[in-house]
C-alpha cells in the first residue's frame, strides 16, 4: 500500500501566520537548553539562532547555551518540567520531545512543555558506499528481500529517527534489513565510508564530507519534491540532482524531522507570542539563510495552530510505526 504522508503535516501547514507582537520581554539572561551534546545537529540549530538574535539585536539580553543531551534529550525535557512557568528557558529539540515517551518510561510528558515554533525540516536520504552495486532504492530493497537480515543499515541511536525510517521502509516494502545503532550521524557516516555497514539514512549535513570525498553516494531523498537547486556538491552533482525515493518506486513519500523550540509549561501567552515573533524574525536573517544552505534543510516556519496540527499528525504517523515494531511502552499506550 502506498504511504503518501509520513511524519509531516500537509504542505498547507508550512506557512504559519505571523505571530502578533508581544508586550512581554526578557528581564534576565535567557537559557538555551539544548537536547543534545555540543556539536550535534540540535546544538548547531540553537547556536545559529543565538547568533542571529544577537547580531541582529532581536533580543536585548544575554543568551546562554546549556547542553543537556542525556537520555536522547530527555534530560533537557525533564529540566523544562522542573522549571515550569519560567519564561527565561527555551528548550531546543526535534520531534524527540513528544516521541521519546512512547518508547521509554520517562519522568516527563509532552504536557510539561509548551510548543513555540518549528523553523526547519531535516531531510533524510538513503546513502550507500560509492562502489555499492545498487543504483536505486528499490534495487537495495530487492537485495534485502533476496537475502533477509544480511544488509546492514547504520544509524544514530536505537528507536530514534533513523531506526524508525529503516523500520518504515521494511514495513512498506517487505524488505528485511539489519539495523546497527551508533552514537550519532557522524559515526554512522564514518562506518559507511569504511564499508562496515551497507547503507545509512543520514541527513545531508552528516554525510556531505564523505560524499565530497567520493567514498559514498546518495540513492534518493524522502521528500515529495527534490531538494533545492545548489552548486555541485560532489563531482557535477548537486542536491537537486538526487531523485526522490518515490521517483524510484519506494512508496514512502515524506520523512522529515522538525527542528523545534519549546518553553516550560505554564508560561503566559504573551511570553509565547514574544518568542514566536523573534523566532519568525530569525528566519529572515542572513545567518539563518546561510545555516539552511549549509545544512541543506528545508525552511519551514510553524507556530500556533499550524505547529500543533503538525505535531499531532507527526506523532500519530510515527507511533503507528512504533506500534508495528512493538516498541511502544505499556505506560504510553
Amino acid at each position: 500500500m502506498t504511504i503518501k504522508t509520513v511524519l509531516i503535516a500537509g504542505t498547507a501547514m508550512l506557512a504559519a501566520a505571523m505571530p502578533a507582537l508581544a508586550e512581554w520581554a526578557p528581564t534576565r539572561p535567557v537559557e538555551f537548553v539544548v537536547a543534545s551534546g555540543a556539536g550535534g545537529g540540535t546544538d548547531n540549530f540553537a547556536r545559529t539562532i543565538q547568533a542571529a538574535l544577537s547580531r541582529n539585536d532581536l533580543v536585548d539580553r544575554n543568551m546562554v547555551v546549556l547542553n543537556k543531551g542525556g537520555g536522547s534529550g530527555a534530560e533537557a525535557f525533564l529540566y523544562a518540567k522542573q522549571n515550569a512557568g519560567d519564561p527565561h528557558k527555551l528548550i531546543f529539540g526535534t520531534n524527540n520531545v513528544y516521541l521519546l515517551p512512547h518508547v521509554a518510561q520517562l519522568a516527563y510528558t509532552p504536557a510539561d512543555m509548551q510548543p513555540v515554533a518549528a523553523l526547519a525540516l531535516d531531510e533524510f536520504l538513503i546513502w550507500v558506499k560509492a562502489d555499492a552495486p545498487w543504483q536505486t532504492a528499490m534495487e537495495l530493497v530487492e537485495a534485502a528481500k533476496a537475502e533477509p537480515g544480511t544488509i546492514v543499515f547504520g544509524g544514530s541511536q536505537s528507536k530514534d529517527t533513523d531506526e524508525t525510517l529503516v523500520a518504515l521502509i521494511e514495513q512498506t516494502t517487505g524488505a528485511d534489513f539489519k539495523y546497527v545503532p551508533f552514537n550519532g550521524g557522524g559515526e554512522a557516516s564514518v562506518q559507511l565510508a569504511g564499508g562496515h555497514v551497507a547503507a545509512n539514512v543520514n541527513n545531508p549535513n552528516e554525510n556531505i564530507g564523505q560524499w565530497q570525498a567520493g567514498a559514498i553516494r546518495p540513492l534518493c531523498v524522502f521528500s515529495p519534491a527534490r531538494m533545492a537547486e545548489s552548486e555541485p556538491v560532489s563531482g557535477d552533482m548537486g542536491w537537486h540532482d538526487i531523485p526522490t525515493c518515490a521517483e524510484q518506486g519506494l512508496a514512502v513519500e515524506r520523512y522529515q524531522m522538525p527542528r523545534t523550540v519549546w518553553l516550560p509549561a505554564g508560561t503566559d501567552p504573551e511570553v509565547v507570542a514574544y518568542y514566536q515573533d523573534v523566532l519568525t524574525r530569525v528566519a529572515e536573517t542572513p545567518e539563518w539563510q546561510d545555516y539552511l544552505a549549509k545544512t541543506s534543510q528545508t525552511a519551514a516556519v510553524l507556530t500556533g495552530e499550524a505547529l500543533t496540527g503538525f505535531i499531532a499528525e507527526n506523532e500519530a504517523a510515527t507511533v503507528s510505526v512504533f506500534e508495528a515494531e512493538g516498541w511502544v511502552q505499556a505506560a504510553a499506550q
